[in-house]
């Protein structure tokens, strides 16, 4: 059996060992409470050894969690393995590696799409936030979409499916998967101990821009060896020139009006504006790879904070000036250890059970699908994640729910796409984990459920690998009507009004822009709406 190679970042012994101030993280940390950024963990390298790390609990170093377009990255690395060997180049046609999609006539501009522009974001195809990622070929939904620009134009726009076709070229011409191309090329070499899950298509093609898992750690591992022009315990593991080119600017995203996003994009990899010669994997949610080339360090953060530029902004405030001019001695690493540095996560309160449960107990209850969302294809699941709506295996229209309960739990049992899960919900103020299945991923679920009053039972749902939690309300009403009010941390209004403040980022026209602000934030009243339901064994109600 051949051996796993594992290996972990060295460990300094304090921060100042390895020129970071212990002081400068404390004001970092106390700073992000302040503005209500909600950092998950946080893992500072300088000079090749962890200067310090945390995690918010209930996060910890073996979980992975979501990284989102920090994917990107990944897929970038990928691609320069499969060019230094020779499996295409940057100035490849995308209609050479996929001559199926060559039109009857001759499509002068399909034919100019290389590999480079998917990488650099100027192919020029502008492939709809709406399309639908559980029906169809994802390439051809790619090739159909419409032109926002001729590719020779180098008009830059963030089109995750260039990064998707990037891995679908790399699928077609190597017979792998991107997983396993790159299982003996960065994983093992890293020492990961394990293939990263990656969601994908429905012909088993990773997403390329969204979708990756990995824990805090193995971040930093890709992170560190990028920041060291390829190199990981003093062995070349990326090709040097592709890590000089990838991390240099290739296109300039002329569209955005924050700083950190017009100073010059690679190949899926920004230049920072704030901070000179210092580059980023970037990913929704404030998932951030950050490395400061000219102090030696890598700075590595998992978030909830759909704000971006507001991590950013946080993170600028503090470093690099919490890099020392040289080592020192331990001053105030022991004030940082005493600190609560992250604080845990809200949770639900013990609270006293209801008559209702002898009533409740193990009787199904259906769902009437809502409508409006169901048309436009965007039910509301139980889990509050792009990957619901990005995945080949979409959920959504939670129905059939049930639940039991005993002196300290509540087991509520549902279903929704085709995926039926059984939560375990603490209801003495401690949450209970679970493994489920849904929309084609596993996810460890950490939930509680508490008796708001009487006749309503509130679940709390957070699904550990991710960012978000799903948050319902039942209530039980007379005759058997039961109703399902969702809701979700962060608010979906958060999420809805950071939409709307990047519309213009992305719509130079003001009146257009204007007007579909205004159909955003008509859609926040509808995209969690109140689900209507009856106890199966007193209705007949049909979906």
């Amino acid at each position: 059996m051949d051996t796993v190679h594992i290996s972990s970042i060295p460990r300094a012994d304090y921060p100042e060992q390895v020129g970071v101030s212990s002081a400068d993280i404390l004001e970092y940390i106390r700073d992000a409470k302040a503005c209500g950024i909600e950092v998950h963990s946080i893992m500072i390298i300088r000079d090749g050894k962890v200067a310090f790390e945390t995690w918010r609990k209930p996060y910890t170093p073996d979980m992975p969690h979501a990284m989102y377009s920090v994917s990107k990255s990944v897929t970038s690395i990928a691609a320069g393995f499969a060019i230094s060997e020779g499996f295409f180049a940057l100035d490849t046609k995308v209609l050479d590696i996929f001559p199926e999609y060559r039109t009857a006539g001759y499509d002068e501009k399909l034919e100019k799409i290389t590999v480079r522009h998917l990488l650099n974001m100027t192919a020029g195809k502008d492939v709809s936030l709406l399309a639908d990622k559980s029906k169809g070929s994802w390439q051809k939904q790619f090739f159909d979409s419409k032109w926002y620009a001729d590719p020779d134009d180098n008009d830059w726009s963030y089109i995750s499916e260039c990064s998707y076709m990037v891995c679908a070229c790399i699928c077609r011409t190597t017979g792998m998967s991107v997983r396993e191309f790159l299982t003996p090329r960065l994983f093992e070499p890293l020492g990961f101990g394990r293939v990263p899950y990656w969601e994908t298509d429905s012909e088993g093609i990773e997403a390329g821009g969204w979708g990756i898992y990995m824990t805090t750690e193995e971040l930093a591992k890709i992170a560190l060896c990028v920041s060291q022009d390829g190199v990981f315990e003093g062995k070349q593991v990326i090709p040097a020139e592709w890590v000089r080119q990838a991390t240099s600017v290739q296109s300039w995203p002329e569209r955005y009006s924050e700083i950190d996003n017009r100073n010059g994009y690679g190949y899926f990899f920004w230049r920072n504006g704030v901070v000179p010669n210092s580059f980023r994997m970037d990913g929704m949610f404030s998932q951030f790879g950050v490395v400061f080339k000219d102090y030696n360090a890598v700075v590595v953060i998992t978030s909830c904070e759909i704000q971006e530029q507001r991590s950013r902004d946080l993170l600028w405030r503090h470093f690099p000036a919490a890099f020392l001019p040289k080592p020192q001695n331990d001053k105030t690493y022991q004030e940082l250890k005493d600190q609560l540095v992250l604080e845990t996560l809200e949770e639900l309160a013990a609270k006293p059970h209801s008559v209702l449960e002898k009533t409740v107990e193990g009787r199904e209850i259906l769902f009437k699908k809502p409508a409006l969302l169901n048309t436009v294809n965007f039910p509301v699941s139980m889990l509050p994640l792009a990957s619901v709506y990005m995945s080949a295996d979409r959920a959504g229209n939670i129905d059939h729910v049930s639940f039991a309960f005993e002196e300290d739990v509540c087991r509520m049992t549902w279903s929704e796409g085709d995926a039926t899960n059984t939560i375990v919900c603490g209801m003495d103020g401690e949450p209970r984990h679970s493994q489920i299945h849904l929309a084609g991923i596993d996810f460890t679920a950490r939930c509680s459920a508490a008796w708001e009053n009487e006749n309503t039972l509130e679940i709390w749902f957070r699904p550990m690998e991710s960012v978000c939690q799903r948050r319902w309300k039942f209530v039980f009403e007379d005759g058997g009507n039961v109703q399902a009010i969702p809701s979700s941390m962060p608010e979906i209004v958060t999420l809805v009004q950071y939409l709307c403040d990047s519309m213009d980022d992305f719509i130079e026209n003001k009146a257009v822009s204007g007007a579909a602000k205004a159909a955003v934030m008509k859609l926040y009243g509808v995209v969690e709406p109140v689900h209507k339901g009856r106890f199966a064994d007193m209705s007949d109600a049909k979906e």
